[in-house]
């Protein structure tokens, strides 16, 4: 795990002690041990358990012993035991509301992002996420997203050209947009551009455009930009898309959907954490 996460981990476990668990070191003494474990209330795809959880604890205190039951990305179901962690008695509680709250929401991702991945199997399409994350939990989400299957569009705005509607308009076309683009930017990145009809389409075809976003398209009408395109260009589907038109978007053609509701829409599963001591 590099050192950003784990900076991270710690700012969440200071921000959530505050300056101390004054209920749990009131009840507890320092040297009291227990062993902590994590059941599963419902069915999901788990995430976050091979490294984050565990670094939640060990943050918290290096003494602190893990073992994980299930690795990232496996089936999960009700009654299972799926982590264990045992050490002081006050640190595995003042580290377990982090804990659960990171391997809930990022197993609500994986979860959802499968159930996506699934209903478009077997055909040459890839699920893609968006920047539409938590402020401060991009990273972790967009591992969410490959463990239950999916891709990763940007992770910033430093890392791809993307022309949206705004560009579009202050620059007054596709074509201005483009070029000022080509002037000024690495020409080591590729030019992605967001479209609405077939005439920016046919606008960013004949720019060059390496990859063209067609949002909010019905899906007749994708049908009809996937064969303009014909093959010149990557095509990403964007906008609208649910677990009901997933599939019919992904027949049309398109190489790419992008799903916001991902990371901006996933409900975080129930887990709870049992304490022996």
């Amino acid at each position: 795990m590099d050192t950003q996460v784990t900076r991270q981990l710690q700012q969440f476990l200071e921000e959530d002690i505050g300056l101390g668990d004054i209920t749990t070191d009131s009840v507890f003494s320092p040297k009291q041990e227990g062993k902590a474990v994590f059941v599963a209330k419902e069915d999901f795809v788990v995430a976050g358990l091979d490294e984050i959880v565990p670094l939640v604890f060990t943050t918290r205190n290096p003494r602190i012993v893990c073992a994980a039951m299930k690795k990232d990305g496996e089936a999960v179901h009700p009654g299972e035991h799926i982590f264990s962690a045992q050490g002081p008695v006050r640190d595995l509680l003042s580290a377990e509301r982090l804990a659960l709250n990171l391997v809930q929401r990022l197993s609500g991702i994986a979860t959802l992002t499968a159930a996506f991945v699934h209903e478009i199997e077997g055909l040459p399409v890839r699920i893609i996420d968006t920047r539409k994350t938590t402020p401060g939990l991009r990273a972790f989400e967009k591992y969410a997203v490959r463990v239950g299957g999916g891709h990763n569009h940007r992770f910033s705005l430093a890392d791809g050209l993307l022309l949206k509607d705004n560009h579009i308009a202050a620059c007054g076309s596709i074509t201005q947009a483009v070029q000022t683009l080509r002037d000024k930017a690495p020409h080591t990145l590729k030019i992605e551009v967001e479209t609405e009809n077939l005439a920016q389409v046919a606008e960013c075809l004949a720019c060059g455009v390496e990859i063209i976003m067609l949002d909010n398209m019905a899906p007749a009408l994708m049908r009809q930009a996937v064969t303009l395109i014909a093959g010149r260009a990557l095509v990403e589907a964007s906008g609208g898309v649910n677990l009901a038109n997933v599939r019919e978007i992904a027949e049309t053609g398109v190489d790419l959907i992008s799903v916001g509701a991902l990371t901006h829409s996933a409900k975080a599963v129930d887990i709870s954490m049992r304490l022996s001591v």
